[in-house]
């Protein structure tokens, strides 16, 4: 809830519920914060009827989703393979991807997740420590591939483009270690292409084109926001770490 505001910026905006956007981001303070000062573009009004809750989980995960979304073109003439289908930025690209009509394919390690993506939206889900990803998704699309992949972990799943992508496909990374290796021949005898893209760093209209199809999401009400558990207190904060370390599905929230 915005508390102050500075020069320039409209009074009125005080007491305005919002959501934030890059807190940390080149910034000494913000995660943890029960107080923060920032540009107001920041700050994005928060529909009416939306909790602080589900605010908290939107700055980087629905920015990142919906991005890698746009960026790999869904639509309905398109299937996307989305790595990880029950992480925090994964459950929103799921939704974002369907709300274009679009056919997702996403992985998973573990039954509990396969329900979360599910419920997500996804259409075919493939137990990667179970099943052979690339045979999954030829069966599904008819040994054609899919259009594009939604990747949050290049360095771990590079190998998997030749036996997923069609040619001319598209590979859209917002993840990855500090290198991978490419099957480059692939790539560039199939005319593949590859964007990298750091959700921090996006330019105003990508910004606003991003915060703008959130903002309808949340209004229309269909935005499922997961929780990892119900909220954790200020005193709290290293089990809230510990909760992101030991991998808990959903978005681990802090409340004062």
């Amino acid at each position: 809830m915005i508390d102050e505001v500075g020069t320039g910026v409209p009074k009125s905006r005080v007491g305005e519920r919002v959501w934030v956007w890059n807190g940390q981001w080149k910034r000494a303070f913000g995660t943890a914060a029960e107080f923060i000062v920032l540009p107001s573009s920041h700050a994005v009004p928060l529909p009416a009827g939306v909790a602080f809750e589900t605010g908290a989980c939107l700055g980087i995960p629905a920015m990142t989703a919906i991005h890698a979304v746009i960026l790999a073109n869904a639509s309905a003439d398109t299937t996307l393979l989305v790595s990880g289908g029950a992480g925090a930025v994964s459950q929103y690209v799921i939704q974002f991807a369907k709300a274009k009509k679009a056919e997702v394919i996403t992985t998973v390690s573990s039954s509990e997740k396969a329900d979360v993506a599910r419920e997500a939206g996804a259409a075919h889900i493939v137990d990667y420590k179970e099943e052979n990803v690339g045979e999954c998704v030829m069966d599904v699309t008819g040994k054609r591939g899919v259009d594009a992949v939604i990747e949050l972990d290049l360095t771990a799943n590079a190998k998997l483009i030749p036996s997923v992508l069609r040619p001319k496909g598209t590979v859209v990374a917002y993840g990855t270690g500090p290198e991978a290796v490419l099957p480059s021949a692939f790539c560039l005898v199939n005319s593949v292409r590859l964007q990298f893209f750091l959700v921090y760093e996006l330019d105003a209209k990508e910004r606003e084109r991003a915060i703008s199809g959130i903002n309808d999401a949340l209004k229309s009400g269909t935005l499922i926001n997961r929780l990892a558990r119900p909220t954790f207190s200020l005193a709290q904060i290293a089990a809230a770490h510990e909760a992101v370390e030991y991998g808990s599905i959903g978005n681990v929230v802090l409340a004062f």
